[in-house]
């Protein structure tokens, strides 16, 4: 099936965002690679919105993402997720991340006992 190439004109103005639930859920995911895997993300109504942690949440409406950096709102363009992540990474605290698992020495716990059958 051959899928139509619509003509753009040259002089067509350049919309510079995406839609609110793409341009959140990219968002999220540049987020959850900066190691802020804890989000939550709702939309509606032209607008979404993204808990990242207890005090940051970002709003993404007009072609903006918006939050709130030290008692003022801070904007970057809803069409750079990544950019946007990596604006909040540098002013947030990422997520402690878990530390390694370390391998366990000393008492083990004895292997559950054989069952023995007689059969006839």
């Amino acid at each position: 099936m051959k899928v139509p190439v619509l003509p753009v004109p040259v002089d067509a103005p350049y919309v510079p965002w995406r839609e609110p639930r793409e341009a959140t859920r990219l968002l999220r995911y540049a987020l959850h690679r900066q190691g802020f895997t804890h989000t939550y993300q709702s939309n509606g109504n032209g607008m979404s919105v993204l808990s990242v942690q207890t005090d940051l949440t970002v709003w993404c409406r007009s072609g903006l993402f918006v939050w709130d950096e030290e008692g003022r709102e801070t904007c970057h363009p809803a069409d750079d997720p990544a950019g946007a992540a990596r604006v909040i990474s540098l002013h947030y605290r990422r997520p402690a991340f878990a530390a390694p698992v370390r391998e366990r020495t000393g008492f083990r716990a004895p292997a559950s006992p054989v069952a023995y059958s007689v059969r006839d």
